[in-house]
């Protein structure tokens, strides 16, 4: 039923097909994985143990709608957002397009969403918390102050999530990827209350790697918890096949991988087990998933590669993680971070 349900979601405007899918997923359509979890694929997170590393990326739930569906598919943890201080419509329509050729997407959605009173109210009532919830946060379009909007965002959220990303690597929201700059990202992170619950930041694909290594410096400096790498890019990696593939905005899914391979390679690297690094861009399989585990991260996001293969992608992902571990003859997922540093 998944499979068909994809096919026929696949046949509409990507966003149209994307608020169905939400909807399906609110009225229980999407089924739920019910198998307990390998304890091998256990992983300490967040100040608590997620049942296994493979979380969702924000921008799939940005207003928080779908969190008790979401906690039934199999996920170790759900991120949700990115929220901002006021509502805003976001970019003009079309704004999302599937590459299906190329596994990927390009979306200039432009953090679409109800606004931080909505999301927050969702947040405080969902709970019990089976699965670890992060919020992800942003600022608005037009009459932004960073310094100002991720504090009053921050403690909004802070008492109803496990974790809180900063998201300053849209590349939807003009002037937002300048603030992974070494002296604004310093200033934004030092107007943060020191109360809180892990933090995270999350960086573009994009950026040099002398300019990562700022980033993780800074992030290291101001104590957060870790980094999420990495956000969609704006470049177009050479070979991409659909008509899409010249649309503006952020491209996620397969032609990511490369770029966030290497972000995460040097983040690691510099972060040298200070930080929790999440990994994101271009996850399908769970060969990938050890892969990201093996430079360094303690866990996954995957969003373009749910787009394409629906719900049943989690519990796929899993067995071919175990697969994977045994392989490579490891014990436990735990076993596999950071081992190719």
């Amino acid at each position: 039923m998944q499979t068909l349900a994809s096919a026929f979601l696949r046949q509409l405007d990507p966003e149209r097909a994307h608020a169905l899918a939400i909807l399906a997923l609110r009225a229980g359509l999407g089924g739920s994985d019910t198998a307990p979890d390998d304890p091998r694929l256990a992983v300490p997170l967040f100040g608590r143990v997620a049942k296994n590393p493979i979380g969702l990326g924000a921008g799939f739930d940005k207003n928080a709608v779908a969190l008790k569906a979401m906690s039934r598919l199999g996920f170790g943890f759900i991120e949700t957002g990115t929220v901002t201080p006021r509502p805003q419509p976001g970019n003009p329509r079309p704004r999302l397009f599937r590459l299906p050729e190329d596994g990927a997407v390009i979306n200039r959605m432009g953090f679409n969403n109800a606004g931080m009173a909505t999301y927050a109210a969702r947040l405080a009532a969902f709970r019990p918390r089976p699965v670890p919830v992060g919020a992800n946060i942003g600022i608005n379009k037009d009459g932004a102050d960073p310094e100002r909007d991720y504090p009053a965002l921050l403690a909004a959220v802070a008492p109803h999530a496990d974790y809180v990303v900063i998201n300053v690597s849209s590349p939807n929201t003009p002037g937002l990827r300048d603030l992974q700059g070494e002296a604004r990202l310093a200033t934004i992170l030092a107007a943060l209350p020191a109360t809180r619950p892990p933090l995270f930041v999350k960086l573009a694909p994009d950026l040099a790697a002398a300019a990562l290594e700022a980033a993780t410096d800074v992030a290291i400096a101001a104590g957060l918890t870790g980094i999420i790498v990495t956000n969609t890019t704006i470049s177009r990696p050479p070979g991409l096949r659909s008509l899409h593939a010249k649309e503006a905005g952020g491209l996620s899914g397969a032609p990511l991988a490369p770029l966030a391979r290497e972000a995460l390679r040097i983040v690691a690297r510099r972060a040298a087990g200070r930080l929790t690094l999440i990994a994101s861009g271009g996850i399908a399989t769970g060969a990938d998933v050890l892969e990201r585990l093996r430079l360094g991260a303690t866990a996954v996001q995957v969003y373009t590669a749910m787009i394409y293969a629906g719900p049943a992608l989690i519990p796929r992902l899993k067995r071919e993680l175990l697969v994977a571990l045994d392989a490579a003859k490891l014990a436990d997922v735990p076993a596999a971070i950071g081992m190719d540093l």
